[in-house]
């Protein structure tokens, strides 16, 4: 599923952020990503999304070499990647329920397909009252399980998860967590990024731990 070749990365002129990162993820694997602030968990997700370039080394994804694709084969393997924003990145022109099904309709599903999934899936995340509102009257747990929602809906091959629990209370924390190990169940190789070790330690799932730029898993 992914590969990490010695890979570097470096903005600009300035220091590596990551340095000599080695590693490997099967599919169907479930990992937390940690280490301090600054020690380059987001970054690392930009790699695997393929909106940064690794300095040196090498990044596979699904078996191709991700490093230097060109555009349009960059984005056909994010069709197969879901992604939770820290800021969510929802469009304010759509409701909350318009977001959701969002992935589906760029996939070009009929919404007659997909209607009762996406309004489940709402309610499942708490939103069932706020389906049709927009993003500039939701609170920022409110956006923040919407982008979790959008991410999930078309059961990605990967999930890239920023903080995806960062802006809601520890129930809510919980319950978004099982909907991330259900989906790995199905499936889908999940990565979480975060801080949070009490959610961490609800499961047994390994952590890929940043430290000066260094990767070790535990």
């Amino acid at each position: 599923m992914i590969r990490f070749e010695n890979v570097g990365l470096r903005y600009g002129l300035g220091p590596e952020v990551l340095r000599d990162v080695n590693f490997h993820l099967i599919p169907g694997s479930f990992h937390f990503l940690t280490g301090p602030s600054g020690a380059g968990k987001t970054s690392l997700l930009r790699l695997l999304l393929m909106s940064l370039r690794p300095s040196r080394g090498l990044i596979f994804l699904f078996d191709q070499n991700a490093s230097n694709l060109p555009a349009g084969e960059r984005a056909e393997l994010r069709r197969r990647i879901g992604i939770v924003f820290q800021d969510f990145r929802l469009l304010d022109h759509l409701t909350t329920w318009e977001n959701v099904a969002l992935p589906l309709r760029v996939l070009g599903k009929n919404p007659d397909e997909y209607r009762s999934d996406v309004t489940e899936l709402l309610k499942w995340v708490g939103l069932g009252d706020r389906m049709y509102a927009y993003p500039a009257v939701l609170s920022g747990g409110e956006k923040q399980r919407a982008a979790i929602a959008r991410a999930v809906i078309g059961k990605p091959e990967l999930l890239l998860a920023d903080e995806p629990t960062g802006n809601v209370d520890p129930q809510m924390a919980h319950r978004l967590l099982r909907l991330f190990v259900e989906l790995n169940r199905l499936g889908t190789s999940v990565i979480i990024a975060t801080h949070d070790y009490q959610l961490m330690d609800q499961t047994d799932a390994p952590r890929l731990v940043l430290n000066e730029g260094r990767m070790e898993i535990r």
